[in-house]
């Protein structure tokens, strides 16, 4: 095979997978918070939830639209797949997003009469990370392919293993908004985010184990990238890893640490990406299509490249400054709306 045509695909798939590991990880924190709304009934509280996202949680999308766009210019074969095998699930997730935005913006403009935009705020997040997880879970359970077009039904997502990673990612999300409270609020709300991060984590961890033999059992593809030799010695550090995150957030729940949950459920969260990665590199459509079957035209995507290339550091610079400069503890009655 020719080198250009080799690697082209590698860059776009890592271009990919680092784009949707960027929007689990910060996408996943204001979704958290929308998850969690219903268990903080007081408006104060609710008000300093909505703040301490309110300068990131658009910019945190755009790694979605990366992702989403991407795949459509680079791998336009596997986009023509994917979507007729999951559009139930990705036009609720879209829908979801959608409710979620109006809120936000409609819910400081509705006070005093804002108790819709609460329900929609937290029923379009919930509704856009189960669907998200469930997208997942359809990806990794395989998609039925025939002369290189979707040969599936419609609701083949609509299956036991689908719905379970909704459920897991839903948990998920929810630790990772309770332990960014954490670190951007003070006093009794960090306190009670603390303790909802307490529950969470072990449900979190509850997930990713069963998540982790269910794969292997039910998919054999998986059970021979893990548990054959010598990969299951190459591949024990990450399982390992997980555990030791998990039990850091754990001691810093319990240690009254700021930072650290949030850095090791992230830490959690990039591992159990990693490991889906390797059950099912080089597949892009698993079981069928491998990067290289999927990719488009060397000249498109080269073309494509650029663009990208030229965008990503503008990016990650608005990004960053957007931390920074927002970056600290949001008191109640204090917002940037």
């Amino acid at each position: 095979m020719d080198p250009i045509a080799f690697w082209l695909p590698v860059v776009w798939a890592f271009l990919l997978g680092t784009a949707v590991a960027l929007y689990v990880v910060l996408d996943g924190f204001d979704l958290g918070i929308g998850i969690l709304f219903p268990i903080e009934p007081r408006e104060s509280r609710r008000d300093t939830m909505m703040n301490s996202v309110a300068p990131f949680w658009d910019g945190n999308e755009t790694w979605l639209i990366l992702g989403g766009g991407g795949l459509l210019v680079a791998f336009p074969l596997a986009y023509s797949i994917i979507m007729p095998g999951l559009y139930l699930p990705v036009i609720l997730m879209l829908l979801g997003l959608v409710f979620r935005g109006v809120a936000f913006e409609f819910r400081w403009a509705a006070k005093p009469n804002h108790e819709l935009w609460d329900t929609l705020f937290a029923l379009g997040s919930i509704v856009a990370t189960f669907m998200q997880g469930v997208v997942l879970g359809g990806f990794l359970q395989g998609i039925r392919v025939e002369n290189d077009a979707f040969a599936g039904g419609t609701l083949d997502w609509f299956a036991p293993f689908p719905l379970f990673t909704g459920l897991a990612l839903v948990a998920g999300y929810a630790l990772l908004g309770a332990t960014w409270l954490i670190i951007r609020t003070e006093g009794e709300i960090a306190d009670d985010a603390r303790r909802w991060a307490k529950r969470l984590l072990p449900v979190v961890v509850g997930f990713m184990i069963v998540v982790s033999l269910w794969t292997p059992l039910a998919f054999e593809r998986i059970a021979d990238r893990w548990f054959t030799w010598p990969n299951l010695l190459y591949l024990s550090p990450v399982p390992i890893l997980a555990a030791l995150l998990a039990i850091a957030c754990w001691r810093g729940l319990e240690t009254g640490r700021t930072n650290t949950p949030f850095l090791a459920a992230v830490g959690m969260f990039l591992t159990g990406f990693i490991g889906l990665v390797i059950s099912n590199v080089p597949y892009l459509v698993p079981p069928t299509l491998t990067v290289w079957q999927a990719a488009a035209a060397p000249e498109s995507q080269i073309f494509s490249l650029i663009g990208v290339l030229i965008m990503l550091p503008i990016i990650l610079g608005y990004t960053a400054f957007v931390y920074w400069t927002f970056w600290g503890k949001v008191r109640e009655g204090e917002g940037y709306h």
